[in-house]
This record gives C-alpha cells, sequence and structure tokens, in this order.
C-alpha cells in the first residue's frame, strides 16, 4: 500500500498563527497519514515549530481547524494533547534534571496505591517501556548526570509511555551518535508498524531521505510543497526550502593562519573526564573537536573556559601563561564560549534581544559608572540583527519565542560584541537549517580571516571537515589523533575516534 492510500490519523487545514508585526503561518494544511513518517522541513523561521505548538496546544491558533481520527479537536494545553495520543519530543530539553529518570516520565500521572505513590510501580512500567525500545537506562538515575543524548532517547521513551498515535519529534538526532541515530530509527520504526503517525523535524537531509514516507517543505510560514519521500533529492528538498539553488555547502577557506595564540599543555580535569589533554590553535585558524558522545569535547571547552575546575596543565595565550579559573577571567582574556544547550544555559528566555546581545559587555554600554546607554544598547543590537540576518519583529522581542537558529545568532552577536580574540564553540549550528548553516559558516570564515580563532565542537563530521582546518579527535577524555581537514576522510576520523570506547 502507497502512503498515500493510508488512512489520514491527524488532519490540520488552512492554520493561521499571528504575532505581533508578523505572520508566522499563512493557511498552511499538513496531512498524517496512519503508520507512515512524515517530515516537516523548512529554514529556520519557517513556521515548523510554531505549526507544532499549535497542534500541541501551546499556542491558540488564529483560525483553521485540527481533526484527529476525524473528529475535530481543540487542545488547550499539552496536557489535553497527550491525554488525545498526541505527544511532542521538543528539540530543547525541558526536564527535571535533579529528579530521577522515572521520576521526569511519569511526573503528574504517578501510579498510585492505597493513594500513595507507588516507586515500585513506577520503576516496573519504566523498564517495561525502555525494554519495549530497547534502551538500558537506570530508571533511578537522576536525570543530571545523564549526557545530552541520553535524556533525549528518555524524552522519547516518555512520548511512548503515553501509548500516543501521533508523536512529533522536533531535531530529535541533534545530540546523537550514528549508533544511537539507528537505534532511534529502529524505534520509529516500530512505531510506524503498530499504526502511528510521526511528524519528524530534522535539518539532516540524508536523515530524512532515509526514514521519511512523506516530505512537507515549509517557507516564510506558508506551505510549498508535500510529496512521497521517493521523488524527493537533496537538491530538489533544498531548493525548496531556501527558494534558491544552493551549490556549495560550505564556505571557500581563505582565512590565512599566523602565529599560534593558544597553547594547551597537558590539561587535567578535576571532576570530568578530560585528562593530560594538549593542543594548538593558530591566528585565523579554525580547529575542531571530533568525537563520539562522551569523549570529553565539551568538558574540554568548559575547562578551557573557567566553568570546570582544573587538577592540572597549563594555558598559554600569545606565549603568556593565563589561568582563566573563572568565566568572568576568560572573557577578560578574549575568550568566548558559545553553550551545547542554548535554551538551558545560553538565553535568558524571558528578556528581549537587546539584553540579550548586550548582557556579556555591559561595561562598554556603563555612563558615569551607574548608568547604561540604552541608546548605544540598541544601536549595537540593530547592527548585530542586520549582520547575522536574525529573523525578528523588532530588538524588543522576547529571544524565547524566536526560533533555534535565530536564537543561536542572537547568542553569537553576544560574544561578537566582546571583540573576542578566541571563540569556543559547542556545536553552534545544532538544530540550524541548511540555509543558516551556510550564514554562520560563512561568518565563522570572515572571523577567521579577521585574525580571530575558533575552537569548534561538532557531532557533524562533514561539517567539521568543511569549515576547519585542523581536528583533534578524541575519545575516553583523551586526544587519540590529530588531522588536516583537506585530507582527511571521515571513516579515518571515526577510527580515531573509537579508539579508547
Amino acid at each position: 500500500m502507497s502512503v498515500k492510500e493510508k488512512r489520514p490519523l491527524l488532519e490540520m487545514r488552512g492554520i493561521v498563527k499571528e504575532f505581533p508585526g508578523v505572520r508566522a503561518l499563512d493557511r498552511v494544511n499538513l496531512t498524517v497519514r496512519e503508520g507512515s513518517v512524515h517530515a516537516l522541513m523548512g529554514e529556520n523561521g519557517a513556521g515548523k515549530s510554531t505549526l507544532m505548538k499549535c497542534l500541541f496546544g501551546i499556542y491558540e491558533k488564529d483560525a483553521g481547524e485540527i481533526l484527529l481520527d476525524g473528529e475535530r479537536v481543540e487542545f488547550k494545553s499539552p496536557r489535553q494533547a497527550l491525554d488525545r495520543g498526541v505527544a511532542m519530543v521538543h528539540q530543547e530539553l525541558n526536564q527535571a534534571l535533579k529528579r530521577s529518570v522515572m521520576d521526569n516520565i511519569w511526573l503528574g500521572r504517578y501510579p498510585t496505591r492505597w493513594g500513595f505513590t507507588s516507586e515500585r510501580e513506577m520503576e516496573q512500567k519504566t523498564r517495561t517501556v525502555f525494554e519495549d525500545l530497547g534502551l538500558s537506562i537506570d530508571p533511578k538515575r537522576i536525570m543530571g548526570t545523564m549526557s545530552v543524548a541520553e535524556r533525549q532517547m528518555a524524552e522519547i521513551a516518555k512520548a511512548v509511555s503515553y501509548n500516543a498515535r501521533v508523536i512529533v519529534l522536533d531535531e530529535p538526532t541533534s545530540s546523537l551518535t550514528e549508533e544511537e541515530v539507528g537505534h532511534l530509527f529502529r524505534i520509529i520504526r516500530t512505531l510506524r508498524e503498530r499504526g502511528c503517525g510521526i511528524i519528524y523535524i530534522s535539518h539532516k537531509m540524508e536523515e530524512i531521505l532515509q526514514i521519511s514516507d512523506e516530505i512537507t517543505v515549509m517557507r516564510d510560514g506558508a506551505h510549498v510543497a508535500t510529496e512521497p519521500a521517493e521523488n524527493m533529492t537533496m537538491e530538489k528538498i533544498i531548493r525548496l526550502m531556501v527558494g534558491r539553488e544552493l551549490s556549495n555547502r560550505f564556505p571557500e577557506k581563505s582565512a590565512k593562519q599566523g602565529d599560534t595564540v593558544l597553547e594547551i599543555k597537558n590539561i587535567s580535569s578535576r571532576y570530568t573526564k578530560v585528562k593530560d589533554v594538549s593542543l594548538t590553535l593558530k591566528k585565523g585558524e579554525i580547529v575542531g573537536l571530533a568525537g563520539l558522545a562522551g569523549a570529553g569535547r565539551s568538558e574540554l571547552l568548559e575547562n578551557i573556559f573557567g566553568i570546570s575546575a582544573r587538577s592540572s596543565g597549563e594555558l598559554y595565550l600569545n606565549g603568556k601563561q593565563i589561568f582563566n579559573r573563572t568565566p568572568r577571567e576568560a572573557i577578560s582574556n578574549g575568550f568566548a564560549f558559545l553553550t551545547e544547550e542554548r535554551r538551558a544555559t545560553g538565553i535568558f528566555g524571558i528578556l528581549d534581544i537587546t539584553e540579550n546581545t548586550t548582557i556579556t559587555a555591559l561595561r562598554k554600554y556603563r555612563r558615569w559608572k551607574l548608568l547604561l546607554s540604552d541608546r548605544t544598547r540598541r544601536l549595537d543590537t540593530d547592527k548585530m540583527i542586520h549582520r547575522l540576518a536574525v529573523k525578528t519583529a523588532s530588538r524588543e522581542t522576547q529571544i524565547r519565542t524566536l526560533s533555534g537558529g535565530n536564537q543561536q545568532k542572537v547568542i553569537l552577536s553576544r560574544w561578537l560584541l566582546t571583540s573576542p580574540q578566541i571563540l569556543l564553540l559547542d556545536e553552534p549550528t545544532r538544530g540550524i537549517d541548511v540555509g543558516a548553516k551556510y550564514e554562520i559558516y560563512v561568518l565563522l570564515e570572515e572571523l577567521a580571516a579577521a585574525g580571530k580563532s575558533i575552537v569548534m565542537v561538532s557531532s557533524e563530521l562533514p561539517e567539521l571537515i568543511g569549515v576547519c582546518h585542523r581536528i583533534y579527535v578524541m575519545s575516553g577524555g583523551e586526544i587519540t589523533g590529530e588531522v588536516n581537514a583537506s585530507s582527511t576522510t571521515q571513516e579515518e576520523i571515526m577510527t580515531l575516534a573509537a579508539k579508547n570506547v
């Protein structure tokens, strides 16, 4: 049976959503069929997440209708959607990190016995869900001690525990290794065989073409096309998404490298697995950090920036020893750090774009030691919005209402205003579409050409090879190899990444 012959499970017709000054959704249609995977694609700001929030009861739509199993529904809250079998796994995880995994899964619906929460039954139910999905996670483990990838899989298990018939996966593989992606795809195929409708939002086109039955493309809040996946190619998807041809995925590497500006000698971390790491960084150079999940890449950047305690090792900037004992000291030494989890540790969600853009450079705006120059802050924010092409109604917009890619641009703007010499970037293009990714790549190349130096963590090997000059590979907290990006292969990097596993 072809996908077009399958029964519609979910229908969204003529959905309209407006925010002040912006029509985020303009009469959008989406049909998800029983036992199918429907990919939803588009650039950041195209309206994908907004459409899903209208479905899930987070936003109230301004026009249109939603049908579930042919019945018109109007969810006023996520709980109503969940009770009707519609679940959503958000890209930005929102979990109770100090509670156990099973607490997070059953929060708000704890199994009880004689009026009291039954820990034993909750653990048993959690293990049953995990075994069904082939997950080896301890239900009693504290959520905050797990990697982003493990937390992502736990969140997917939570959605399945609701016996959901429609499951929305928003960038589910952004923090997963290749092996974990394969596991996720097995789970998705199992759910599809049970008759579930999966809405799969991702910017990774190879994955989309591999797992999807149908693909819908959105652009600027409007529906552009819906086609069977077998009729789509990467080039066609890009053309539909951006409205133009995008022949090169990466800009030409034109920046010239100078002398060594940063030297790291035998750094080990007191509380993380980083041990005896040494590397160098030249002026105008982009150096990549590759490795599997848990290799210690993020922990190394946090160590350099003074977030985590160092047990041994030395840092040298332009030949002079520095210490970076705290982030404040690192910033004063010309370092900037973009974190992997922008919603949890990057943005101030309830503040506007101006506050988020200028917050790390407040000293620059001080007048008479007491007051801040709002005029100068607004001017700098407007310059950054224009420079990085941030899609927003105004600088007064709360940053939490922006798409993930535009939030990332604002965070980059924040650090650029501090005029850093060294940029430490942890997954800078995570959850960003192909068009916005290219804009970020161009910006990084421009910064390198202007003499800035960049250390960049990425889980996407083609990205590291396409953007970086050299790549250090980590495994088990150690550097297991250094390769030249212009001559290496993904196979060589993966071999080094698996060395200490």
